[in-house]
Parts: C-alpha cells; structure tokens; sequence
C-alpha cells in the first residue's frame, strides 16, 4: 500500500514537473516572439543613446550608461509593466490607442530629424562636456525620460505578442523582455562608446597589424556612430508609420483597415510572384510604405508643433 502511494506520488510529480515544463517552454517562446516583435523600436533606443554621451570623460562613460540601463529597468517593471497588464486586462481597446500616440511620437521625432537635417540649420552642434555629479545628473536624466517612451513601446508591442496568454503568463513573458532588451540595448551601447578607447589601446601594441587595426577602429567609430544615428532616424519611420498602419484597424479601433490592406496584398503578391527573393522584396515594399506613412504623419505633426508659437508670437 506505501509502495503504491509512493509510487502515484511520483507520477503526480512526474506530471507536474511535465506540466511546468511545458509552462516555462510557453513563456519562453512567447517571449521571444516579444522580443522579436519589438525589435524595431530596440534599433531606435541603441541609436539615441550614445548621442547623451558626446562630450563625456572617457572614465565616466560606463557609469553612466550603467545608470541609464538600471533607469529603462525601472521605467519597464515598475512604471510601464503594471499599467500596461491593467489595461489589457480591464481596457484593452486602449492599448492600439496607445500604441498609435507612440507610433505617432516616433514618426514626429524621425521627421523633425530629417527635416532638421534638409534645413541646414545644426545650431552649431557641438557636444558640451559634461563634468560633475550634476552634469552627470542631467544626463541620467534626460536619457531615462526618452527611453521611458520607448520603453513602453517596446512592452506595448511586446504585450500585443502574449494578449492572448494568461495573465502570469503575460507577466513573465514581460519581465523577461524588459531584462532582454535592457541588456541587449545597453550592452551594445556600452561597448559602441568604449570601442574608440580599445582602439586607442590596440594602436599602442608593438604589433604594427594589432597597431594598424587600432588606429582603423578610432578612425571608424565616429563614421559608425554618424550610420547608427541615420539607422535610427530611419527605424523612427519605419516602426512609427507601421505602428499606425496597423493600429489603425485594431480590436479596439477599427477606423480605417484600408492602408494596411493595401500594404499586406501588395507586399504577399510580390512575395508569391519574385521566388527566392520574395520574402526580402516584400519585407522591403512594407518597410518603404511604413517609412513613408511615418514621414508624411510625423512631418503633419512637426509643421503643427512650430505653427503654434508662431500664432503665439502673432496675437501678441
């Protein structure tokens, strides 16, 4: 009779350690299709952080990417990870709403970038240095504040991924992307604003190819850190215009299904109709159409935005 009952308790464990497998094996793919889903906004965040850098003491620069990253954790667990499981849970017809105020946020910024660029006016864009704990203060700050809205990007769109999850599930899913993301976001930034000194350090070795591969890595940075910050105004574009696209005609708003329609046809005839190039052709077309909503939606919101002092100035 003990024999049996040991027995049976096995089993029951045996099944529960099954069941929880399978549970970890769930989270973990839902995550990842999380992380995956969000992938575009983290091309954004990696670019814009290293523009708060410009200007600071070489020894600082990891201290204060490290505070940085422990300030995106915060804004992901305590900030945004609640408020966005009580939305879905009690108002989910808000989350594509939400979603398309970031998406509109993102296209404004990309924008307002390229046009900045076009009108030749850079208001002398030299990079102060920054000394002190309060300078450094400053900087914290201002970087946490803009990675707050592009973190609740990342978790909005993430959460889209795993809405139809239970909600523990969701939970994990959650914190799981939010410490992904962080440490893929603040790892590559880390290692772009240190690169140019491990160069500076290669170019010291006796070996003249170690020297010669040194003196290439300081001569490059400032030309890879130029590309990282056109990918970015890019990335803007892209995911902004196809957060709107898409959003448009979600559960919950149901506006205007016709642009994404009209995108998702003609993007699945030109995969059915180029072969072995299909997928990246019509990945290409989307992506296109998605920057172009983002530019023309974001340049909307850049002309009101410097229309409204100008009103000021006039009835004054």
């Amino acid at each position: 009779m003990a024999i049996g009952g040991l027995i049976g308790l096995l089993d029951d464990i045996a099944a529960l350690a099954k069941l929880s497998a399978a549970s970890l094996d769930d989270v973990s793919a839902a995550a990842g299709r999380a992380t995956a889903k969000a992938a575009g906004v983290v091309v954004d965040d990696t670019a814009v952080t290293p523009q708060y850098l410009q200007g600071v003491a070489a020894e600082r620069e990891l201290a204060i990417v490290k505070q940085i990253a422990l300030g995106s954790i915060r804004n992901k667990l305590i900030f945004i990870l609640p408020v966005a499981l009580l939305l879905n849970h009690f108002l989910p017809m808000l989350l594509p709403i939400i979603l398309m105020v970031g998406g509109t946020y993102l296209a404004f910024e990309g924008a307002e970038k390229v046009w900045h660029k076009l009108s030749g006016d850079h208001d002398d864009e030299k990079p102060s240095v920054a000394k002190g704990p309060e300078a450094e203060k400053k900087i914290v700050s201002g970087a946490v504040r803009t990675d707050l809205i592009l973190s609740a990007e990342i978790m909005v769109i993430a959460l889209s991924t795993v809405a139809h999850q239970g909600f523990w599930s969701q939970m994990v899913s959650l914190i799981v992307v939010a410490f992904v993301i962080t440490i893929l976001v603040y790892g590559v930034v880390a290692l772009l604003v240190r690169m140019d000194d491990f160069g500076l350090k290669l170019a010291k070795r006796e070996s003249s190819g170690v020297q010669k591969l040194g003196r290439g890595l300081v001569t490059a940075m400032p030309k890879v850190l130029a590309t990282i910050a056109v990918v970015g105004t890019v990335a803007m574009l892209w995911v902004g215009g196809h957060i709107l696209m898409a959003n448009l005609g979600a559960d919950g708003t149901g506006w205007f299904n016709a642009p994404y329609d009209w995108v998702h046809h003609i993007e699945q005839a030109i995969t059915e109709a180029t072969g072995a190039l299909g997928g990246i052709l019509g990945w290409s077309f989307n992506t296109l159409c998605s920057a172009v909503i983002g530019f023309l939606v974001g340049s909307v919101v850049v002309g009101l935005l410097h229309l409204v002092p100008s009103k000021k100035a006039h009835s004054a």
